[in-house]
C-alpha cells in the first residue's frame, strides 16, 4: 500500500470517529453541568461509546490485514452491523452466520462501505453467502457516481480518491488478492455486487 493511500484510509478512520467521539465529549460536559448525571446523559455517554467501538472494529475487518487462513465469525460482523446502524439512516441485513474467510468479510465490508455512498437518503444493505457473496444495497434512489462504480467491475486499482472514497481504492485490490472476479447488476432502486472465484 502506497504512503498516499494508508493517509487516506487514516483520514477516513478520522472522519468516521469525529462524531461519536464529539458525542461522548458533549455526554461528559453534560454530566458535569447536571452534578452527576441523569438518564438522558449516561444513555448519551452509552450509546456513542458503543457507535464508536463498533465503527473501529469494523474499520479493523475492513482495513486491516487479511490473510487467507484468517476466519472471523458471521456473528461477529451482524453485531458489529447493528451497532453502527442503531441511528443510521442505511440499515444492515447480514445473513451470514457460520464462519468465513477474513478476506471475504473484509471484501464485503468494503463494499457495503461503497454502496452506502450511493444511498444518499438511506436504505439497506444485505450480504449474503453461498456459491457467492452477494452485497445487495435497496434504496428509494440508487444515486451511484460512475466514475467510481464503473473502474470497480474491470478492478482498476489506480484512480486518485477522496479520503471520503478510499473504500472504492481497496476494493478492487482485496477482490484481486482473493482470486474473485465482480458482478455489478445497477437500477434506479437497486444495486448488486456479486463476488465469485475466478
Amino acid at each position: 500500500m502506497s504512503r498516499d493511500l494508508a493517509t487516506l484510509v487514516g483520514s477516513r478512520i478520522c472522519h468516521d470517529l469525529i462524531s461519536p467521539i464529539g458525542a461522548i465529549g458533549n455526554g461528559v460536559e453534560l454530566l458535569s453541568m447536571g452534578g452527576g448525571g441523569g438518564t438522558d446523559e449516561i444513555d448519551l455517554i452509552s450509546g456513542s461509546v458503543e457507535q464508536a467501538s463498533a465503527r473501529i472494529r469494523f474499520f479493523r475487518i475492513a482495513y486491516g490485514a487479511a490473510h487467507a487462513e484468517q476466519t472471523i465469525a458471521g456473528t461477529e460482523v451482524a453485531t458489529i452491523l447493528r451497532a453502527m446502524s442503531a441511528a443510521a439512516r442505511v440499515q444492515y441485513d447480514w445473513t451470514i452466520t457460520g464462519q468465513m474467510s477474513r478476506p471475504l468479510a473484509r471484501i464485503a465490508l468494503l463494499s457495503a462501505q461503497c454502496m452506502e455512498s450511493a444511498m444518499p437518503g438511506g436504505g439497506q444493505i444485505t450480504v449474503m453467502l453461498d456459491d457467492a457473496l452477494h452485497v445487495i444495497g435497496n434504496a428509494d434512489r440508487i444515486a451511484a457516481d460512475p466514475a467510481l462504480w464503473l473502474p470497480l467491475e474491470d478492478l482498476a486499482t489506480e484512480h486518485v480518491h477522496s479520503a471520503a472514497q478510499v473504500q472504492f481504492a481497496l476494493l478492487p485490490r482485496a477482490v484481486l488478492e482473493a482470486g474473485l472476479t465482480l458482478t455489478i447488476m445497477q437500477s434506479d432502486t437497486t444495486i448488486s455486487m456479486q463476488f465469485r472465484e475466478t
